[in-house]
């Protein structure tokens, strides 16, 4: 599908992985739709790029519903928007708290959910391109999905239950011209090391195999955009991690 001349939504794309994806669409010719909680970085960022901003949490309905709607003619569609929560299972405090693991998995997976069903609904509505495509939906996994850490319970079952909803949604959507793929980044630099001093972002980066450093956020907007060009790609996880695993701890 091609980038220039698409309508996009960007979900979770004020800062972070979501807004280096939003400005590689952009600069791709794309029509981009800025889609976030945070009012004053996307409106900002839209600002920027000459896009628009609609607030928006991804965990209610008629919020996403507005986000489609405001992207009229949507064809690509990259969910961004999560949360992280560190917890054991349990632990001499008792068990893990019940409220942050259904808050992590309520905006991460549900929320993810809620905005591939409602972008992918619209999408019916295209005219099919000449490879027959109508639309294209990436969504942001994790490698915790596959190695969790300690503590990492809540958001590794939310990332891996992304991940496992690629296939059936591809499947289910393939008959309609319509393309599902997830992205499993690893260790990247965004907001949520961004408070990490200097020192430990080094260490972290020194634990991928090559290259020896954070990924870089426009790593991934580089990576959605091949997958938006890319009509093969189809029903798949991609791991974009410089070949790291994660250790328990």
């Amino acid at each position: 599908m091609r980038i220039e001349g698409s309508r996009a939504l960007v979900a979770g794309g004020a800062s972070g992985l979501g807004a280096a994806t939003a400005r590689r669409l952009r600069a791709g010719g794309a029509e981009v739709t800025i889609a976030d909680l945070n009012a004053e970085r996307g409106e900002a960022l839209a600002g920027e790029l000459g896009a628009r901003f609609v607030a928006c949490d991804v965990t209610k309905a008629d919020e996403v519903e507005a986000a489609v709607q405001a992207a009229e003619g949507l064809r690509i569609s990259v969910c961004c928007a999560g949360i992280g929560w560190a917890e054991k299972t349990a632990g001499k405090r008792g068990p893990h708290a019940f409220d942050p693991f259904e808050a992590v998995v309520r905006v991460n997976l549900i929320g993810t959910f809620n905005v591939l069903r409602l972008a992918a609904a619209a999408m019916l509505a295209n005219e099919p391109d000449s490879e027959g495509e109508r639309g294209v939906c990436i969504n942001t996994a994790s490698i915790a999905a596959y190695d969790g850490q300690i503590g990492q319970i809540a958001y590794s079952a939310s990332k891996g239950g992304i991940a496992g909803m690629t296939l059936p949604a591809a499947r289910d959507l393939a008959s309609s011209g319509i393309r599902v793929m997830t992205i499993a980044p690893g260790l990247f630099d965004t907001p949520l090391l961004a408070g990490l001093p200097e020192e430990a972002r080094t260490a972290l980066g020194e634990q991928v195999p090559h290259p020896q450093r954070l990924g870089r956020p426009e790593e991934y907007g580089d990576l959605a955009a091949h997958i938006v060009e890319n009509p093969m790609l189809n029903g798949e996880v991609i791991r974009l991690d410089g070949a790291l695993r994660m250790p328990p701890r």
